[in-house]
């Protein structure tokens, strides 16, 4: 149950991968709502999506502390 909200975002994001506004916008609503250990994975998860994707470059700037 501790990582169900890291899993969900993770398959939230995967999803809506294709459409770059929609990408930024769930980013942003993750970034709410992880916790901040969960936040650091994510953006590790995020860089290695962005090797296959990336044109989702421009949301990076969401992941800027």
């Amino acid at each position: 149950m501790a990582r169900a909200m890291f899993d969900y975002t993770k398959a939230v994001l995967n999803k809506v991968s294709f459409d770059v506004n929609l990408f930024c916008i769930e980013l942003k609503k993750a970034l709410t709502r992880l916790l901040p250990h969960e936040i650091e994975e994510l953006k590790i998860w995020v860089n290695d999506l962005l090797e296959e994707k990336p044109q989702l470059n421009q949301c990076l700037i969401y992941l800027k502390p």
